[in-house]
């Protein structure tokens, strides 16, 4: 009796290709929804500069890295180091007495970060007025204005540092002991004035 042959079973390739594109996908990297972030710390860490140069300092974050970054359209280099913190620098172009600048961040995904700022440049000093000055024995008390355009930020008298409210117009009020008063005030740009009341 001749025998039938034994049939073969061979298995299908569907469920290897299913189990391998399975695979696949679990190892996939998650899409990078992330937008680079711009921080401005600005010249000195203000809008406001003393120098017709001024140099703004920031950085660019990003999860995965930021690739490059521009100012007004133009790439500038970036500072050593990670480039999920990106460190940069530049000096805006300044018309007048104020620079404008939009910074660009970009990352592998092909996200872009945009920021916008200006920079203005007060040379001028603050003003100082002195308004009363009083005497009892070696103490003398000393009352004034200080005025800046840009904003008193600071007052001193002797070297010792008042409580001010900063603003373009600042009354303030002293202590101190001797012959003299030397008074200091700066403003935001970091001009500063010194008068001596006696």
């Amino acid at each position: 009796m001749r025998l039938s042959p034994r049939p073969v079973f061979r298995p299908s390739a569907a469920p290897l290709l299913v189990l391998l594109a399975l695979g696949l996908g679990g190892c996939a990297r998650p899409t990078d929804t992330f937008t680079p972030r711009i921080v401005i710390g600005g010249p000195g860490g203000s809008a406001v500069s003393q120098s017709r140069t001024p140099t703004v300092r920031g950085y660019a974050l990003d999860d995965v890295g930021v690739t490059h970054v521009t100012v007004d359209g133009k790439a500038i280099p970036l500072q050593a180091g990670s480039r999920k913190i990106a460190v940069f620098s530049f000096q805006p172009a300044i018309q007048g007495d104020r620079g404008q600048y939009t910074v660009r961040a970009y990352d592998a995904a092909g996200h872009v970060g945009e920021l916008s700022g200006s920079v203005r440049v007060d040379a001028q000093k603050p003003q100082i007025q002195v308004t009363s000055l009083e005497r009892s024995g070696r103490q003398i008390r000393v009352n004034g204005v200080a005025v800046d355009a840009g904003g008193v930020t600071a007052v001193s008298v002797d070297g010792q540092a008042l409580s001010i409210q900063p603003g373009s117009r600042v009354a303030f009020s002293g202590q101190t002991s001797g012959v003299y008063a030397d008074i200091t005030v700066r403003d935001a740009a970091g001009n500063t004035a010194t008068l001596r009341a006696r």
